[in-house]
């Protein structure tokens, strides 16, 4: 009989073959290299099979400050983290890295992509911190581009009129709560929904509409 061939996922003909991974994290300052990672969190983008974007599962961790790092007291205020309170249960980055990168990796593979990108909101500062902390923790399975990314203020820039993420939700009709904000896990769902109102705006407007998938080779007959 002649084997049935899976027709690849719409999403891997969506954004390049990437799968966009929404990514917020929480740290002790500015600089990727001296400042501590304190949280991270990643929340999974899946399409339907009409191609309509919609927020997926939520990963997050509480990082302990690796050996040495720079703790501003700015920073530490605005976020309201206390690294060191009893029963945050943080891990090392390189557990709380390796808990992130292993369902984003089988994300990919699901969903027929050949890597992640990560979405983020001022991308570059997010995209800096985990590549950092990646290298700190000589993780050499990174699932995300290593410069390339989606960036949720310009595109909400662009949509709305404003780049600061509590405003832009609320001019995009998302529930946003200040006193929530600065969680890394909260954060990045917000960013999800956003990011996911504005592309499937764009669509709704008859933009990109999805290319067709290419059937593929056919494989020789199967015997049984």
């Amino acid at each position: 009989m002649i084997e049935a061939i899976k027709a690849p996922h719409p999403m891997s003909r969506r954004f390049r073959g990437f799968l966009p991974v929404v990514v917020d994290v929480e740290t002790g300052g500015f600089n990727p290299r001296t400042d501590a990672l304190l949280e991270v969190a990643a929340v999974l983008i899946t399409m339907d099979d009409e191609g309509w974007l919609k927020r997926g599962e939520t990963i997050s961790r509480h990082v302990a400050p690796f050996e040495g790092a720079n703790l501003e007291k700015a920073a530490l205020d605005f976020t309201g983290i206390d690294p060191w309170a009893e029963g945050r249960e943080a891990v090392s980055e390189d557990e709380a890295l390796r808990e992130v990168f292993h369902p984003i990796r089988k994300a990919v593979k699901a969903h027929d992509c050949k890597r992640a990108v990560l979405v983020g909101h001022n991308a570059t500062f997010d995209h800096n911190f985990v590549f950092a902390a990646a290298e700190r923790a000589d993780i050499k399975r990174n699932p995300f581009h290593p410069f390339s990314t989606f960036d949720t203020a310009t595109l909400a820039g662009l949509v709305y009129g404003h780049t600061v993420l509590a405003e832009a939700c609320k001019r995009a009709g998302i529930e946003f709560s200040n006193r929530e904000a600065h969680s890394a896990a909260y954060d990045a769902e917000k960013t999800a929904d956003l990011f996911c109102g504005m592309v499937n705006r764009w669509k709704a407007l008859g933009g990109f509409p999805l290319p067709a998938a290419d059937p593929g080779r056919v494989d020789e007959p199967a015997t049984e």
